[in-house]
C-alpha cells in the first residue's frame, strides 16, 4: 500500500487501496448511512452489477459491512477505525522488517555479486516532498566524509520533521563527517534559526549566502562525499509554498564537479550565522545608518554620485538600466573626468538596447537576478537599498542603508569583484537578432521562434504572417491536433504532430572549457508524438557554409534508437547526419518545472568537429516575463513543411561545465513550455 499523499479522504482512500469508484461508494455510505444495493445504485447512478461487486470488494477489504436481514443492507466501518487499523499493520511491518534486517542482508550477502567496478552513469527523477527527503535522509546515513547542502531555511526547517537534524546529530561517524548547511535569511526567520542552531549545535557548520547582497540560495542541492547529488529543479521562490518539489539524482562524476564547483564558490563568500544574526538583529558594523526619510537618502545618494573622484559601482535591476539612462548629465560628467563606472544588471530583451546604449558612457556586465540594488562610491560611501533586483521598476529610497565603514566596504566591494570577473558584456547577438543578421530581413522574425529561422537547418523558410494569438488559442489548437492520430510506424511521408516543450539557448564557453560558440536545442516530446515520449539534443555550431555563415547541426542526441533513421533523413546533408548518438533514457533528463527548464546528460557528447567533446553537464533555463504566444509556417531542407504552435518564455541561462557555472543573460535563451509541430512531408510527395 502506498504512503498518504496530499490532504483528501479520496487520496487518502486511494492510498488505502481503493479504486476511484470504491472510494465513492464507501464515501457515499459514509454520508448517507444505512442503505441497500438498489438504493446506492439509484442515488449514485451506478448499475447495479457494478455496485454489487464493488460492496462484495469492500467487505473483503474491511470497510463495508453488511447486515443479516434481507434485503442486505450495507454501512461503511468509520474512517477513524480504517486510519487506526492501517497505522497499525504499517507498525507492524515496519517491526517485521526490521527484526529480519540483519538476516535478509546475510541472505543476500551471498547471493549478491556486489557492486560493479565502475557504477552506471544516470539520473533518477524524484518527485513530492516525502520520496525527496526520505531520500535526503538515506544520504545522511550513507555520509562518509562530507554532506553539502545549499537549501532554504524553511527547506531546512522542514527537514527537521522527517529526522533529518537528528539523524545528523546522532550519525554514528559525525566527529569524521563534515556537514555543510548554507542558506539565507530574513529578521522574520532569527527565531528559527536560533532554535536550529541550539538544536545542532556543533555538528552542522551553518553558514549565510552573501548576506549582505541578500542573495537567494539557488539552485537548491544536496552533495554526498562526491559520489551523488541532489538537485531540485523547482525554482527556490515557489519552494516555500504547499506545492510538491521535484528533484534530479544522479551519480555523474562531472555533474558532480559541476555543482561542487559551484557550491565551494558560494561557501567561499558567505558567512558564518551568527554574524549573520548580529547583523540581522541590529548589531551593524560601525558608522552605518539606516536612512528613513526618502527624500534625505535620495539627496544623500545623488550628492555622492555626483561628487564621485575615481570610481562607482552600481549593483542594479533589469529595469534600473532605464532609470540610469535617464541621468545623462551624471554619466557625461563621469566619462569628461575619467571616472571608472562598472553597472552590474540582469540583461533582458526589453533593455538590451539602453544596455548598449550605456557602454557609451560606462562599463556594463550581466548578473543574474536576486542580488540587492547596492552602489559604492569611492569605496568611501555604500548604498544599500530596500529592494533587490528582481522585479522592482525604480530605486525605492525607503530604509536606504549607508555607511561608510572602510571594513564593511572592502568586503562587500570584493564580492561584487569577483561577481564582475565571472560574468560579460552584453552581446548584441541573440536568439531574435542572429536571424536578422543572417537573412537580412526587413522585418524581425514573426513570432518567438528565432533561433531555428537563424540556422541553416531552416534557411530557406518561408513564413507566413499571423494575426495576434493568445495563450489560450495555442492550448485551444494543441487539443485540437491531439484529436488527430500519428501513424504508428511513422515514415518520411506522413503527417505527423509533435507535442510536448522546446528550450534553445546559445552558449558562448568560457576559454577554460576548451568549446566553441555553440546552440543548444532541447526538445522534450510526450507519449502523443509519433515516436512516443521521447528527448532528443540537437547542439549547431558556427561554421563557414557555400552559402554563407550559419549555425550548423553538428551534433544529434537520441534517447531512444527508433527515431534514429527518421531524423537521419531530416539531417541530410549537414554534419549532424553522421553524427547521431544514442543515449540510455537514464543517461538523459529533461525537466519541465513552471517556468524552469532542466536539461542534463552524463555521457560526453562528441561534436564531430575538430574533436570538441562537450563533458557531461547540465542547462538550466529560468522563464521570466509574459507568455508570448504565436505560430509560424516554414519548410526545412529536406523539403518538410512545418506548421508550430507555442507558447513561449524568455529565459535566463545557466550552464553547468564541470569546470564553472556560465551564467548567460536573459537575451540568451527561451522555453516554449507549451509546444505542437505539425510536420508534414514535401509538397510534391503528397
Amino acid at each position: 500500500m502506498n504512503r498518504l499523499q496530499g490532504n483528501t479522504i479520496e487520496k487518502a482512500l486511494q492510498n488505502f487501496g481503493l479504486t476511484e469508484k470504491e472510494t465513492q461508494i464507501y464515501i457515499f455510505l459514509a454520508k448517507h448511512g444505512v442503505q441497500t444495493g438498489g438504493e446506492i445504485a439509484r442515488r449514485t447512478r451506478t448499475a447495479k452489477a457494478v455496485v454489487y461487486r464493488v460492496l462484495k470488494i469492500l467487505q473483503r477489504k474491511g470497510f463495508v459491512e453488511s447486515t443479516l436481514e434481507f434485503p442486505v443492507r450495507y454501512t461503511a466501518v468509520p474512517f477513524e477505525t480504517i486510519l487506526d487499523s492501517n497505522i497499525r499493520v504499517k507498525h507492524e511491518e515496519a517491526r517485521q522488517i526490521e527484526d529480519a534486517r540483519k538476516g535478509l542482508l546475510v541472505d543476500w550477502s551471498k547471493i549478491s555479486r556486489g557492486e560493479p567496478e565502475s557504477p552506471i552513469e544516470k539520473f533518477v527523477v524524484i518527485e513530492g516532498n516525502q520520496k525527496i527527503y526520505n531520500k535526503i535522509y538515506q544520504m545522511v546515513k550513507q555520509t562518509k566524509n562530507q554532506l553539502s547542502i545549499i537549501a532554504t531555511l524553511p527547506g531546512i526547517m522542514r527537514s527537521d520533521r522527517y529526522g533529518i537534524t537528528n539523524e545528523i546529530i546522532n550519525h554514528p561517524q559525525k566527529a569524521k563527517i563534515s556537514f555543510r548547511f548554507l542558506t539565507d535569511i530574513t529578521n522574520a526567520d532569527l527565531k528559527a534559526v536560533q532554535f536550529l542552531k541550539k538544536k545542532l549545535k556543533a555538528s552542522v557548520d551553518l553558514r549565510g549566502r552573501n548576506p549582505e547582497l541578500g542573495l537567494e540560495p539557488f539552485p537548491r542541492m544536496v552533495l554526498r562525499d562526491q559520489e551523488e547529488i541532489l538537485f531540485f529543479i523547482t525554482p527556490t521562490k515557489q519552494a516555500d509554498l504547499k506545492t510538491e518539489d521535484t528533484c534530479l539524482n544522479t551519480n555523474c562524476k562531472s555533474m558532480i564537479q559541476a555543482f561542487s564547483s559551484v557550491f565551494e564558490d558560494l561557501w567561499l563568500h558567505s558567512t558564518d550565522i551568527k554574524k549573520k544574526i548580529e547583523i540581522q538583529t541590529g548589531k551593524i558594523p560601525p558608522q552605518t545608518t539606516i536612512i528613513s526619510s526618502p527624500e534625505k537618502a535620495k539627496a544623500k545618494y545623488f550628492d555622492a554620485l555626483n561628487e564621485a573622484k575615481r570610481e562607482v559601482v552600481i549593483v542594479t535591476s533589469s529595469t534600473g538600466l532605464f532609470a540610469l539612462m535617464k541621468q545623462t548629465s551624471i554619466l557625461e560628467n563621469w566619462s569628461k573626468r575619467d571616472i571608472a563606472a562598472k553597472i552590474l544588471a540582469p540583461i533582458t530583451n526589453e533593455n538590451l538596447v539602453v544596455a548598449h546604449q550605456l557602454l557609451q558612457w560606462c562599463e556594463l556586465r550581466h548578473v543574474p537576478l536576486g542580488y540587492y540594488e547596492t552602489t559604492i562610491v569611492d569605496d568611501q560611501h555604500l548604498f544599500q537599498f530596500n529592494n533587490s533586483s528582481t522585479n522592482q521598476n525604480k530605486l525605492k529610497f525607503e530604509h536606504t542603508l549607508y555607511t561608510n565603514d572602510l571594513n564593511y566596504i572592502q568586503k562587500k566591494k570584493k564580492i561584487l569583484f569577483d561577481i564582475w570577473l565571472k560574468t560579460r558584456t552584453p552581446s548584441s547577438e541573440t536568439i531574435k537578432t542572429i536571424s536578422n543578421s543572417i537573412f537580412a530581413r526587413p522585418e524581425p522574425a514573426v513570432g518567438h521562434q528565432a533561433l531555428i529561422k537563424e540556422t541553416s537547418f531552416m534557411r530557406n523558410a518561408e513564413y507566413e504572417k499571423t494575426g495576434k494569438i493568445s495563450e489560450s488559442d495555442v492550448l485551444g489548437q494543441i487539443k485540437r491536433e491531439r484529436k488527430q492520430t500519428n501513424p504508428k510506424n511513422p515514415t518520411w511521408w506522413d503527417t505527423l504532430r509533435y507535442f510536448g516543450s522546446v528550450a534553445s539557448a546559445i552558449i558562448e564557453p568560457a576559454p577554460e572549457f576548451r568549446l566553441p560558440k555553440m546552440v543548444f536545442w532541447f526538445n522534450k516530446y510526450d507519449e502523443d508524438s509519433p515516436f512516443g515520449a521521447e528527448n532528443y539534443i540537437v547542439v549547431l555550431l558556427w561554421q563557414e557554409t557555400d552559402a554563407g555563415n550559419f549555425y550548423v547541426p553538428s551534433a544529434m542526441v537520441l534517447d531512444r534508437p527508433e527515431p534514429s533513421k527518421f531524423r537521419k533523413e531530416m539531417l541530410a546533408g549537414f554534419p549532424a547526419e553522421n553524427n547521431i548518438q544514442i543515449f540510455s533514457q537514464d543517461e538523459i533528463q529533461f525537466r519541465l518545472k513552471g517556468a524552469t527548464f532542466f536539461a542534463g546528460w552524463t555521457r560526453p557528447i562528441a561534436l564531430g568537429i575538430k574533436g570538441h567533446v562537450i563533458p557531461p553537464s547540465c542547462v538550466l533555463f529560468e522563464g521570466y516575463g509574459d507568455v508570448k504566444s504565436g505560430r509560424f509556417n516554414n519548410a526545412i531542407l529536406s523539403g518538410r513543411q512545418q506548421e508550430v504552435w507555442y507558447n513561449s518564455l524568455d529565459a535566463f541561462v545557466s550552464y553547468f561545465h564541470p569546470q564553472s557555472k556560465y551564467v548567460g543573460s536573459g537575451t540568451e535563451g527561451y522555453i516554449e513550455k507549451d509546444w505542437v509541430l505539425i510536420s508534414r512531408p514535401p509538397k510534391q510527395n503528397r
